[in-house]
């Protein structure tokens, strides 16, 4: 499978995840363990969703927090 396509469909598992929980910042913790996710799956996935332009990075508790826009 070619990189994009990887990254492409964590894209989408993320942004699920962020659609799910309506604009409430979730930081990449709580991403990983509401998809079962591994770190690199997410961290690619806010990668590629981040150069699109779909989600905001605020901070949370000291940390970066991601939300669709």
């Amino acid at each position: 499978m070619k990189p994009e396509q990887i990254f492409g469909m964590n894209a989408g598992k993320v942004w699920v995840i962020l659609n799910e929980n309506k604009g409430k910042p979730l930081s990449s913790q709580e991403i990983m363990k509401l998809g079962k996710l591994t770190r690199d799956d997410v961290m690619s996935g806010l990668g590629w969703l981040g150069r699109e332009g779909k989600i905001e990075v605020v901070e949370k508790d000291g940390k970066f927090a991601y939300r669709l826009l």
